[in-house]
């Protein structure tokens, strides 16, 4: 069988998901970039792929896959499903309820901060401080959730790494490139907990192609 194809711009916290996930699964895949300043993903071939002009999309066997965490899940299931808590209904809940705390809670807590400090500084845009600001005033609250949960567990879905802590990978890895992450120093297990990921080879060969500035300082974004 042909590798899986992905789409899109290896920068992207969302791309980055997928990857991670395929690297975990060693699923043999294919890396197709994309340009954002090109304008690829409003091409009508890749609106073909995702209506919504957006990516990372997944091509394979017939099969067009598109919205990184449903695209993470299936690659998981098929390759690697012990990350999702495959065999144990409570296991399986708890990566489900902590994949959600990530995208319902925290990645819409880091978006603001993450755009105002790397992105909108390179693109000539105004940088909302007072939006910074209350965004990690929130964020502060939030972590105090997790510092908890991992207090008494290693990680988020118990004593077993899986998808739950994977998918925070995303934005917390350009979240850290900001002058914020010493946030983290005030929640020891949450920075034992982060610093656990970043070992992790997956993680290492994934970072290596996410320049912390999104390839900004070079003045452009791939």
């Amino acid at each position: 069988m042909e590798p899986m194809k992905v789409y899109g711009w290896a920068v992207s916290p969302w791309m980055a998901r997928v990857l991670v996930s395929l690297e975990e699964a060693g699923a043999d895949y294919e890396l197709v970039p994309m340009s954002r300043n090109g304008g690829d993903h409003r091409r009508p071939e890749h609106l073909a792929r995702n209506p919504f002009g957006e990516i990372p999309v997944l091509e394979y066997g017939g099969l067009t896959l598109y919205q990184s965490r449903a695209i993470a899940r299936h690659i998981l299931r098929k390759h690697k499903p012990g990350l999702l808590g495959a065999g144990s209904l409570e296991e399986s809940a708890m990566v489900d309820v902590w994949v959600d705390v990530d995208a319902h809670h925290l990645e819409p807590v880091l978006k603001p901060i993450v755009w105002n400090c790397i992105i909108n500084p390179f693109v000539g845009r105004d940088v909302d401080q007072g939006l910074v600001d209350e965004s990690v005033e929130k964020l502060k609250k939030l972590l105090e959730v997790y510092e908890a949960r991992l207090s008494s567990n290693k990680y988020l879905a118990g004593d077993f790494v899986s998808f739950a802590d994977l998918t925070h990978f995303s934005f917390m890895r350009y979240f850290m490139a900001t002058e914020h992450a010493v946030v983290l120093d005030a929640y020891p297990h949450v920075k034992a907990w982060w610093k656990a990921l970043l070992a992790r080879p997956s993680v290492k060969k994934v970072i290596a192609g996410m320049p912390p500035d999104f390839g900004f300082g070079s003045g452009r974004i791939p």
